[in-house]
């Protein structure tokens, strides 16, 4: 699976399109509190895409209860969908997990996920994300 065009507008087209609280976290990379998200105690079947761009990320399949306060899954739908990179802001190294069509800002990635599947914890804020059936 390729992910399509890359879109770009500019921070006041996403500015229009957006929620307040979408656009601090999507385009400022900014974080929702934790257990305040609407899917971090959500179990229903389907996946989840891209609230910037409707670009599919993660299924529900791969979702878990890891305790922390924001929805988690153990793998991405389809590792192109994403990009990562490094993030030392806030006195610390982490790995920023982003939309690859959008770049908007998804979550982190930390390796302490289920060890019996890939281990890794992808930790998402909830406004970034829409559920699809």
């Amino acid at each position: 699976m390729k992910t399509e065009n890359k879109i770009e507008k500019t921070e006041e087209e996403w500015e229009k399109i957006l929620t307040p609280m979408q656009f601090e976290i999507l385009r400022k990379k900014g974080t929702e509190r934790p257990f305040s998200g609407e899917y971090e105690n959500f179990w229903d079947k389907g996946k989840y895409a891209c609230a910037g761009c409707g670009n599919l990320l993660f299924s529900s399949e791969t979702k878990f209860d890891a305790g922390c306060g924001w929805p988690s899954f153990y793998e991405a739908l389809d590792k192109s969908k994403i990009t990562e990179r490094v993030d030392l802001s806030h006195g610390m190294k982490r790995i920023e997990v982003m939309c690859a069509k959008c770049g908007g800002h998804l979550g982190h990635v930390f390796d302490d996920g289920p060890r019996d599947k890939t281990g890794l914890r992808y930790c998402i804020n909830s406004v970034s994300i829409q559920f699809k059936k």
